[in-house]
């Protein structure tokens, strides 16, 4: 092949590739991507929301939603409330645990839903009920917190609850050493039918007493709910 012919070659190719560049960025202009979708950033519709939420593998906060979405905090919020209320008599529901926000099947609907997952759902025992209670009425608190409600060690119990995702790490605390902080997390709230954990039921006056004492270790006691 002629130097000629190569040079030749070598434009051809080139103008291949400006073309393709030029389509890209004709297309990239006109806010179309690769798949063919309007790319719109700066807005969050309820059906929008909805749908990342059901697709997130975990709960989602505010401040992801916003920084994902393009927009502020106020429209973020203003968007789950009106899914809350969208959902509000629907299978699926909006559950929120302060800043974070994710779907969850509908209380009414637990029975049912018991009923196809029932053979995957171990039982929990007695130890992992007692430690669940409290974590989830004196939430945050520490392992020491639980061992001295309950009497007796609980770190087979807590990992246990920790695996299931019944409970969740959620800091440390600022007494000596820094222990790790114990909360509940969504699972619990769904597994229990709860959207919140506004929805505990109140406890007997001697057993709050016995709860929400303060702890030695420097952990402020919390109120009872």
């Amino acid at each position: 092949m002629s130097s000629e012919e190569v040079t030749g070659l070598e434009i051809e190719q080139a103008d291949g590739v400006e073309g393709i560049d030029g389509v890209e960025e004709a297309e990239e202009a006109d806010g179309v991507g690769a798949a063919g979708d309007p790319a719109q950033p700066g807005e969050l519709t309820e059906a929008q929301l909805e749908a990342l939420l059901f697709v997130a593998e975990k709960a989602l906060t505010r401040g992801e939603i916003a920084a994902l979405a393009g927009v502020d905090l106020e429209t973020v919020n203003a968007r789950i409330g009106d899914l809350a209320v969208s959902l509000g008599g629907r299978g699926i529901r909006l559950v929120e645990s302060g800043e974070r926000v994710e779907l969850a099947t509908a209380p009414e609907a637990g029975r049912l839903i018991a009923r196809y997952i029932g053979a995957d759902a171990p039982r929990l025992s007695n130890p992992s009920l007692e430690t669940l209670a409290i974590v989830a009425y004196r939430q945050p608190c520490t392992r020491a917190t639980i061992e001295r409600i309950r009497g007796v060690d609980t770190d087979y119990t807590l990992r246990t609850l920790l695996h299931r995702r019944l409970i969740v790490e959620l800091g440390r605390s600022q007494a000596p050493g820094r222990p790790i902080l114990y909360g509940t997390g969504f699972d619990f709230l769904e597994r229990f039918g709860m959207t919140s954990l506004e929805d505990l039921p109140p406890m007997e006056a001697p057993i709050a007493e016995r709860l929400f004492t303060p702890d030695a270790d420097g952990e402020p006691a919390s109120e009872a709910r």
